[in-house]
This record gives C-alpha cells, sequence and structure tokens, in this order.
C-alpha cells in the first residue's frame, strides 16, 4: 500500500472514530439525563411521562408540548445513531413542566395554587459533566476500534 493510501485509510478511520465518540456522548448525554432519583440520578419520577417526554432531533430544538399530557419513548437512540459528525444532536424534554422540574418554581401557577418547589437540576447536572463524558466515550471507541484492528 503506497504512503498516500495509508494516511488516506488512517484519515477515514479518524473520521469514523470521532463520529462514533461524538455519538456516544450523546447517547450518554440521553442516557444519564433519565436518571430517576430512584436510580441515583436527579430526574423526579411519578408515572414516567417526563423521562418519556425526551426527545432528540438533528433539525431543531424539541418543543415544549403543553397540550400533550402523554408521552411515550420517541426513539432517541436512532435520532442519535444517524447523526452525523459535524451536526448537532438536540435534546428537550417536551413535557409542559419540564422547566419546573429542572429550575424550580415558586408562586402561584395559573390554577392559583401556590408552590414553593425546589428544582431537581437533572439537565444542569449532566451539562456539567460534558467533557467528561466527551473523554469517557473517547476512552470507550478507542478501545473499541484499536482492538478491533488488532494495534
Amino acid at each position: 500500500m503506497s504512503f498516500a493510501a495509508t494516511i488516506s485509510e488512517w484519515g477515514r478511520a479518524e473520521l469514523d472514530r470521532a463520529e462514533a465518540i461524538f455519538q456516544d456522548a450523546a447517547q450518554t448525554v440521553a442516557n444519564e439525563v433519565r436518571i430517576t432519583v430512584n436510580e441515583g440520578g436527579r430526574l423526579p419520577i411519578d408515572l414516567g411521562n417526563l423521562r418519556r417526554s425526551l426527545m432528540a432531533s438533528t433539525s431543531d430544538m424539541p418543543s415544549v408540548k403543553p397540550e400533550q399530557t402523554t408521552f411515550t419513548d420517541s426513539g432517541i437512540e436512532m435520532v442519535i445513531a444517524g447523526a452525523e459528525l459535524g451536526s448537532t444532536v438536540y435534546l428537550g424534554f417536551q413535557a409542559a413542566y419540564a422547566a419546573r422540574m429542572e429550575y424550580g418554581f415558586v408562586g402561584p401557577d395559573s390554577l392559583g395554587r401556590v408552590y414553593n418547589q425546589a428544582g431537581f437540576g437533572f439537565v444542569a447536572a449532566v451539562a456539567q459533566r460534558w467533557p467528561q463524558i466527551v473523554t469517557a466515550s473517547e476512552a470507550k471507541i478507542r478501545s473499541r476500534f484499536e482492538g478491533a484492528s488488532g494495534q
């Protein structure tokens, strides 16, 4: 194999690794943000509707759906698996009460009920870990690629 062909093959392999790292890190974020308080995470859970309202998109941020009260799992894994290196993976909770659960809420709601609820910070906690998540994904993917190539 020529030097140019060797470098070209190496470059393609590096792009494949980078894309796999990107996808793995995005999937890790989606997984971690859905870990409930009962499971050692920060997402509050009652019936699981908030957890199921998480949606992924590569075109724009999923919007809140105030009229929708029941959600089903939305195939986040497929969206992330199809995301190309250089694209953006948007993750967003569609349940109308997601922001209250994340940030908390103090005062009367639209029905006159008064709340003094602390936020759970389930999104912020995972977002703060982004550098560590990418580092862990890189180590995992590199070992997988190197193990597969016998290096």
